[in-house]
């Protein structure tokens, strides 16, 4: 068993105010006794997307560094939600989750493979992949905690992935997020608890919240959460940067699955 905090964030284009958010949230949910703690997709910057391209790093880069020294310092398992990852194409970035572990080192990094490329309402109309490059690659980490699988945002619209997580082994799923205003009053809880009762996983899904400053037209749902296998919704962030806590206690996984084996009752595939 662990004590597990999603950080829900306000973005924008000030890095710095980004980074000293989370890092307030993070020491916080480490006071509180976490050993794992989780931030959303983008981080460290949600402004304007024609400066991601422009403002992206290595893994090697600043962003990574900070996390690594607050996760050794911190004695904690940490997950980087995404940041953006500099590619080799000068007009595209990776959109991409690191976790470290206690002793600062990366043990697993994850580019979203899915990219929010919609065209829901007037409102939104958006196409990530104008500035962003897609991943390929499902990514799990076994860690003395938990075997983690990882995602961002729109991949939770895609089961399949969640359930090749599930095949390899995987008890505690990370949905790190910016899921909008119009789509997250509606799917956000409903695919989040639904991933979880089809994989008999927990699922930590930490978000950002509120309006941030690409011209006032980028508003995000919040309201992150963790939920236990069994799909109860165990931890909730309320409005506004803040944390979901909960326990994480794996024997729930395991009599889940012994109770109603899902995965040897499959008859497709």
């Amino acid at each position: 068993m662990f004590l597990a905090a999603a950080v829900q964030l306000n973005g924008s284009s000030d890095s710095a105010r980004c980074l000293d958010q989370a890092v307030g949230l993070i020491r916080r949910a480490a006071s509180y006794g976490a050993r794992f703690v989780a931030t959303p997709e983008a981080t460290n910057f949600l402004g304007p997307h024609a400066d991601k391209v422009r403002r992206a790093e290595s893994l090697q880069g600043p962003t990574c560094q900070h996390f690594a020294e607050l996760a050794r310092e911190l004695g904690i398992h940490l997950l980087l939600g995404s940041f953006n990852e500099k590619a080799d194409d000068e007009h595209r970035c990776y959109n991409t989750s690191v976790l470290f572990g206690p002793d600062g080192r990366q043990l697993a990094t994850y580019r979203k493979i899915h990219l929010f490329d919609v065209d829901v309402s007037p409102q939104l109309r958006f196409l990530e992949s104008d500035t962003a490059l897609a991943g390929d690659t499902p990514v799990t980490a076994q860690t003395p905690l938990a075997h983690f699988g990882l995602s961002i945002c729109y991949d939770l619209r895609f089961g399949e992935l969640y359930r090749t997580y599930r095949d390899r082994g995987a008890n505690v799923l990370l949905v790190p997020s910016a899921f909008t205003l119009s789509t997250g009053k509606d799917h956000w809880e409903p695919l989040l608890r639904t991933r979880a009762i089809e994989t008999q996983s927990y699922v930590i899904a930490p978000g950002q919240h509120g309006t941030h400053d690409d011209g006032g037209l980028r508003q995000s749902w919040g309201h992150s959460m963790i939920i236990d296998p069994w799909g109860h919704v165990v931890g909730m962030a309320s409005d506004g940067p803040g944390l979901a806590l909960a326990e994480v206690q794996l024997d729930r996984v395991d009599r889940a699955r012994t109770s109603m084996p899902i995965s040897s009752h499959r008859r497709l595939t």
